[in-house]
């Protein structure tokens, strides 16, 4: 046929040209990368749906057949709700500040009924929600967000060969920012919501923004703006955004990477933006599957410092580049530079063994041979990550790293008003307990809330007019394993004592992020 020549996909191997990295070498044909896409979507889309059951059924039976039960991320305290409530005059043990006046949202995967996501990271998005008005919970309500993907079974990538970015799952956090409430997944365009949960629809500022939104934005405290990026399977695969206080888009700019990685979350500091780029790959042979990323050493681990800065004498983009041990990082807890002019970062590290002990459990590749292990194997050897410190020196090249805790934890939190800049108290959830890290002198203390509980993230709230950094609040929902009930801790973030709780008029089952959003 005539005209001009069909897109094509690079992709890349590796290659001796950097180290451990990779470089881009082969060209593989993209239309047959759509039809794979096609397939997850239809598959995930319609086994939820009626008249579309047998999809669903099939996969069911497969699992079934490979492990003798359903999958890990549709069982216990992860297993789906299967509608939309609402509820009001909740159950208050104890006292609610009557400052706490806002809604606390929380965003996590919760595929349809019957719908088998194929991974815990690829249900529909659902936002839990609980309204605190003047010591009282007024209301609880979950709501599916209402992508295309959603309500019109849109595919994300069409006929043409085009990628549609409101055919995604909004299913990993949800934020404010200029006026909006925004739900967000990394890999498209974020879905605005009401206060009341009801979805207003897509939101790519203005047409202004043409690549993926991470779920982790950083708000600067004191500029007010947000800065974020998009990765993708298809180059760019790395751009770099800045939006206004306001909301307006005012930067973008392609960040150059050797090859396409799962780049969940970053960190800023007063005067840089910190990329992680780690051996989390895709792989266009797990299209098929729930995600289409995998480990691979020869990728090699870096972190990059990059100026704010466009004015500065660094040209604009310039990432420095320091090569560190083999890790992943879904979640960073704060970075900032201290008085030598160095960069230090605190995340939430998995060493290799540990991710991919994990991953599998959770539907990525081996997830067959985990599942069949049996649970009290799986359990056994799930990788936990650590809080995990590195301290990069931008004049002399040099990076340390050090593990701050033995400890498993995820979900790292902060003072937002402190996001960039130097901090002194982190806060994690582990398996059964709530976190708290004092950075400064090396302690740490934890809520432990027994074997059968499991908290979620621990959202910090400050207290008005606060003069110590842990004067405020931890919002975090607690479930018990036995997916039964689930409550709304409220925590002294000084002490980790109980303030109050809410108890919901359902369980909610674990998921992602949230945020408080105040009144005013």
């Amino acid at each position: 046929m005539g005209g001009r020549p069909r897109p094509h996909l690079q992709l890349i191997e590796p290659s001796a040209d950097r180290g451990s990295g990779w470089s881009r070498l082969r060209l593989v044909d993209l239309p047959a990368l759509t039809c794979r896409f096609r397939d997850i979507y239809v598959r995930h889309v319609e086994a939820g749906r009626s008249g579309s059951a047998a999809v669903s059924e099939q996969t069911e039976q497969r699992t079934e057949q490979q492990t003798g039960a359903s999958p890990a991320w549709l069982t216990g305290h992860l297993t789906p709700v299967p509608d939309e409530i609402d509820a009001v005059g909740l159950e208050v043990t104890g006292t609610l500040p009557d400052e706490l006046t806002g809604r606390y949202f929380r965003n996590g995967p919760n595929p349809l009924p019957g719908q088998d996501s194929g991974h815990w990271f690829t249900g529909h998005g659902m936002v839990h929600g609980v309204r605190l008005r003047d010591g009282r919970a007024e209301w609880y309500r979950n709501r599916w967000v209402r992508t295309r993907s959603f309500t019109d079974g849109a595919p994300f990538v069409a006929d043409d060969l085009t990628i549609d970015r409101t055919a995604v799952l909004a299913n990993t956090h949800v934020i404010p920012h200029a006026g909006k409430i925004l739900a967000l997944v990394e890999v498209g365009f974020p879905y605005e919501l009401t206060p009341e949960l009801e979805t207003v629809g897509p939101c790519d500022f203005d047409g202004r923004l043409t690549s993926a939104m991470t779920a982790h934005p950083k708000q600067d405290p004191v500029t007010g703006e947000l800065l974020f990026f998009g990765y993708g399977f298809m180059p760019p695969y790395l751009t770099y955004h800045r939006l206004s206080a306001d909301g307006r888009l005012v930067e973008s700019r392609e960040i150059e990477v050797p090859g396409p990685t799962m780049m969940h979350d970053f960190a800023i500091t007063e005067n840089h933006v910190i990329w992680l780029d780690l051996p989390l790959v895709f792989d266009l042979e797990l299209v098929n599957g729930g995600m289409p990323y995998r480990w691979d050493d020869a990728y090699g681990a870096r972190i990059g410092v990059m100026p704010r800065d466009q004015h500065t004498g660094t040209q604009a983009g310039t990432v420095r580049w320091f090569d560190v041990d083999p890790c992943y990082v879904f979640h960073v807890g704060n970075a900032h530079e201290d008085a030598q002019g160095r960069v230090v970062l605190d995340a939430a590290r998995y060493r290799p063994e540990e991710f991919t002990a994990f991953w599998p459990t959770i539907g990525g590749p081996g997830q067959e041979t985990a599942a069949a292990a049996g649970p009290a194997q799986a359990a056994a050897s799930t990788g936990n990550a650590r809080v995990h410190r590195w301290t990069l020196d931008p004049a002399s090249g040099k990076v340390s790293e050090e593990t701050l805790d033995d400890r498993g934890v995820e979900f790292p939190t902060h003072d937002d008003a402190r996001t960039g800049r130097p901090h002194r108290f982190l806060y994690t959830a582990a398996d059964d307990a709530i976190v708290k890290y004092d950075l400064r002198d090396g302690s740490s203390e934890a809520l432990e809330l027994g074997p059968e509980l499991t908290p979620g993230e621990a959202v910090f709230v400050p207290a008005q007019g606060a003069r110590a950094e842990d004067e405020g609040w931890l919002l975090s929902i607690v479930s018990d394993l036995a997916a039964t009930r689930s409550e709304l801790l409220v925590l002294d973030a000084s002490d980790l004592s109980r303030t109050a709780s809410v108890r919901l008029p359902r369980r909610v089952p674990a998921g992602f992020h949230g945020s408080w959003i105040p009144d005013a």
